[in-house]
């Protein structure tokens, strides 16, 4: 699974992580976050995110 990056402010979400904080389990892919997802730093929406080539 793929990282994202957040374009506004450099967050990562990593699917290997999740975000227990925010009640995401580890093993969730960036594409099964909910549709009213945002970037816990800057809030910004999902279609702000774009995926790390590695």
């Amino acid at each position: 699974m793929k990282k994202y990056v957040c374009d506004v402010c450099g967050w990562i979400y990593d699917p290997a992580l999740g975000d227990p904080d925010l009640g995401i389990e580890p093993g969730t892919a960036f594409e099964d976050l909910p549709d009213d997802f945002v970037c816990p730093l800057c809030l910004v929406g999902k279609d702000q995110f774009s995926p790390i080539e590695d």
